[in-house]
């Protein structure tokens, strides 16, 4: 198999390094990273200014560009195949719920399910970076299912990955997006000159964290893997937006 790898951490993150050591232990990778952490980008496109791309000495190539960039330029140009899936990630941190919205690492694997490629974001669900070595093995399990049974058309799939030990590690559950508070408010402060800066507040707690959620999964030391649509219609609108416009 052929692989591009991504991230939002930027290419030299442990995460990216323990994802392509993974992934090449089952055929050819490439990575195509951000040349600086990019966590937040969401999809974003750089088209005001051209990017660029070089390669580190372990042969990664980084670009001074959003994840959604990596990936576009990656598979419209720079490469001489097409990738059969493409994996972003290991993200340090996790990309649960509403995260999802804003997520880089997520991001990244959208352009490549809007190219056409099954594509799977993969992130460690806590902040110590203990445990890279856990989501590799949940990588593995799913190439090596794809491998038995493989998928029938595009996927964008969203995994998060418990930050413990390998052995703790519960089955791996298909759960949809949980619910968060509102963000907390912005932290305030001056800079050296006496100028008002504002740094983006922390996430909120879970809202939605019932059963059946990623929340809920995490919680119970469980990988959580929820399949992601990107139709942003609100079908169940349309009836009452059409009243409401010809009444």
């Amino acid at each position: 198999m052929k692989f591009l790898i991504s991230n939002d951490d930027g290419y030299f993150s442990p995460g990216i390094r323990v994802l392509a050591e993974t992934l090449a232990r089952h055929g050819e990778v490439v990575v195509v990273a951000p040349e600086r952490d990019r966590s937040g980008a969401s999809n974003s496109l750089t088209l005001d200014r051209p990017l660029t791309v070089r390669q580190a000495a372990n042969g990664f190539y980084y670009v001074n560009g959003t994840p959604t960039d990596c990936v576009h330029l990656a598979v419209t140009g720079l490469l001489d195949f097409r990738p059969d899936m493409i994996f972003s990630g290991i993200n340090h941190g996790p990309n649960m719920g509403d995260d999802t919205i804003y997520s880089g690492t997520v991001a990244a694997a959208s352009e490549g399910f809007l190219l056409g490629i099954p594509s799977i974001a993969i992130s460690l669900a806590g902040y110590s970076g203990k445990h890279f070595d856990t989501a590799a093995l949940v990588v593995e399990q799913l190439l090596e299912r794809h491998r038995q049974h493989p998928l029938s058309s595009p996927v964008l799939l969203n995994v998060n990955v418990p930050d413990i030990p390998a052995n703790e590690l519960q089955a791996l559950q298909v759960t949809r997006l949980g619910r968060r508070h509102h963000a907390e408010p912005v932290i305030k402060a001056k800079n050296p000159r006496g100028e008002t800066i504002y740094w983006v507040g922390p996430v909120g707690a879970a809202q939605d964290a019932g059963p059946g959620t990623d929340f809920a999964a995490i919680a119970g030391k469980h990988a959580s893997l929820t399949p992601l649509m990107l139709d942003l219609t609100a079908f169940g609108q349309m009836d009452g937006i059409n009243t409401w416009l010809h009444p």
